[in-house]
């Protein structure tokens, strides 16, 4: 945690508090999760956050892709190189993805879109077997046959060791000026 001390920040760790009068918040992000039964359990086990890191394990098998942004389609197509099948499954009617891969994703024939869904629990013994999902008007759910699931519903910022001590924006990032000092003298954030 940081917090303010008269002139001074302090920075409280496991290794300590230290003080400085100047501290640069460098925390990075997280993956977004879905917050969804079998999600944690199936992490590493059928569920991924890249791609390329792990698409050569659903050789020949189906997958699904959480999300509608340029990296859920990006990662979409790069999948079809492995998968028998890429569905991608997105909360709206249409990609928020760029011009070119909504057109790229769209011309490619392993992948199939679930427009206007969500994931409700992602289900399997050993590993990922079935993802059920809803229709996020009607409520009416379905289970698509998987053996992975990509999610890229975006990031999530740490910026909880601050509290409320700096200003946050509507995504949970630090606010900065241009030379990415906070409003707080003294405490300025990069990444």
């Amino acid at each position: 945690a940081v917090r303010r001390d008269g002139d001074l920040l302090l920075v409280e760790s496991d290794a300590g508090t230290q003080a400085a009068r100047t501290v640069i918040v460098a925390s990075g992000s997280r993956f977004t999760t879905l917050g969804v039964p079998g999600e944690e359990a199936f992490l590493g086990r059928g569920i991924s956050h890249c791609a390329s890191c792990d698409g050569s394990f659903f050789m020949q098998k189906p997958v699904i892709v959480v999300g509608g942004g340029d990296a859920a389609v990006d990662e979409a197509l790069h999948l079809t190189h492995y998968a028998s099948s890429v569905t991608v499954v997105h909360r709206r009617d249409r990609l928020r993805a760029c011009a070119s891969l909504r057109e790229r994703g769209r011309s490619e024939r392993k992948i199939a879109f679930r427009w206007n869904s969500v994931v409700r629990a992602i289900e399997g013994a050993d590993g990922v077997e079935r993802v059920l999902v809803a229709d996020v008007a009607s409520g009416q759910t379905a289970t698509l046959d998987a053996a992975g699931v990509f999610i890229y519903a975006g990031l999530t910022p740490n910026t909880e060791l601050l509290g409320d001590l700096a200003p946050l924006d509507a995504r949970g990032q630090i606010v900065t000026d241009l030379r990415m000092r906070t409003r707080v003298p003294g405490l300025l954030a990069a990444g």
